[in-house]
């Protein structure tokens, strides 16, 4: 047996501030994105009452739901309360695919956990820096990992950009005042449309897919020829691959009736001249998470306000962005099924000291962190707030 050291003088160490609410349970907040144009909504009834029978407790600003037409009742009854924007503000994780504002931010608990897209915290640099301050641990949903170092959230996102912007295309040229009356294809004795996919990647599969399903001619562009051989295999080699030769590119351009740019490793640009050739109402599509830069030189419209997609319909030629806005309900099943996959992780963070630790160690997680303990953890952000960007491992001793 060892003897107590009466001696020594007993100190008081620090200890990590817990960010749970009271009374112990884990609090899940889902702010509306209805303010910033974004009409997707990330979670369903249905993954309220998962989570609520998880024990998490869910809680839901006051008419969210109505972009993908869930009421609150809906939402009450699978056992989610409906509350103020500040109430969701202040949970222990707050999801949102909208930036918030840096007077929303202040609102928030310090080392609480901010679940967003990364372009949104990109694109907001004020926000950004507001979450610093605040030292809120934010995490870019769309780079979380699954076992096997893919991205799951990423992926099913891309996949319904690839799928809505056909389904958008469709209605657009079948429209017969403001489109051309006319089907992709499919129709016997009749040319079918052409369809131009830059990339090669989910989303682009996902829009070649169903452009090949409604009988368009579909051809695919891009530099990473393995990428391409891999999506040929999937597409069944039903469409034409090309790397990005200048003279085939533009060949394709020139006659196609829809172009779809999705991600590609090796960032493209069309210049004006090349875009000059294209047909008149040919409707291109970005579906890139910084739209606008693979066609600088035409207007952007955003699919997520109904007044810009009423002008874009008499315009020559546009760019339409925020392409899964059209579908908000898709969007919002498939994120729903995202959030109840990792609610396992999402529980164990009962403080922010806990919070950290997940992020740390989860090797699927690690990636998504964009800011902790009020540093970057990433360049690029680190690069837009003018800031030096701290290596995570450097964290790993706190988990």
């Amino acid at each position: 047996m060892i003897a107590a050291d009466t001696d020594r003088q007993l100190e008081t160490m620090e200890q990590p501030l817990s960010a749970t609410a009271p009374g112990g349970r884990f609090t899940l907040g889902l702010p509306s994105g209805l303010g910033c144009g974004e009409r997707r909504f990330p979670l369903t009834p249905e993954g309220a009452a998962l989570l609520a029978e998880k024990g998490v407790d869910v809680k839901v600003e006051e008419g969210a739901g109505g972009a993908i037409h869930y009421t609150d009742a809906a939402y009450a009854r699978a056992g989610a309360k409906i509350v103020t924007r500040a109430e969701t503000l202040r949970a222990d994780v707050v999801i949102s695919l909208a930036a918030l504002s840096p007077a929303e931010v202040s609102g928030m608990r310090r080392g609480s956990v901010f679940l967003t897209l990364g372009q949104s915290v990109m694109d907001n640099a004020g926000s950004a820096a507001a979450l610093l301050r605040k030292g809120v641990l934010t995490v870019a949903v769309e780079r979380i990992e699954d076992r096997g170092s893919n991205r799951p959230i990423a992926d099913i996102l891309h996949e319904i950009d690839g799928c809505a912007s056909m389904a958008i295309a469709s209605a657009l040229l079948t429209d017969p005042v403001h489109g051309k009356g006319i089907l992709l294809g499919g129709v016997t004795g009749i040319v079918p449309c052409e369809v131009t996919v830059l990339g090669s990647g989910m989303g682009a599969i996902a829009a070649a897919h169903n452009a090949l399903g409604l009988g368009a001619t579909v051809r695919m562009f891009d530099n990473d020829l393995y990428s391409l051989r891999q999506a040929a295999r999937v597409l069944r080699h039903e469409v034409i691959g090309s790397a990005l030769h200048s003279h085939v590119l533009e060949s394709s351009l020139r006659t196609a009736d829809v172009v779809v740019a999705t991600p590609m490793s090796s960032p493209f640009v069309a210049s004006s001249d090349l875009v000059s050739v294209m047909k008149r109402r040919v409707l291109v599509f970005d579906l890139n998470p910084c739209p606008g830069r693979v066609f600088p030189s035409l207007s952007t419209f955003n699919l997520g306000e109904i007044a810009e997609r009423e002008q874009a319909a008499t315009t020559d030629r546009v760019c339409y962005v925020n392409v899964g806005c059209q579908v908000p309900r898709t969007a919002a099943m498939a994120l729903s099924n995202a959030i109840v996959g990792f609610a396992g992780e999402l529980m164990s963070m009962t403080s922010a000291h806990k919070a950290e630790s997940v992020f740390l160690t989860a090797p699927g997680m690690r990636p998504a962190v964009l800011a902790m303990f009020g540093k970057v953890v990433d360049r690029e952000l680190a690069r837009i707030l003018g800031v030096s960007c701290m290596d995570i491992n450097l964290f790993t001793s706190l988990s």
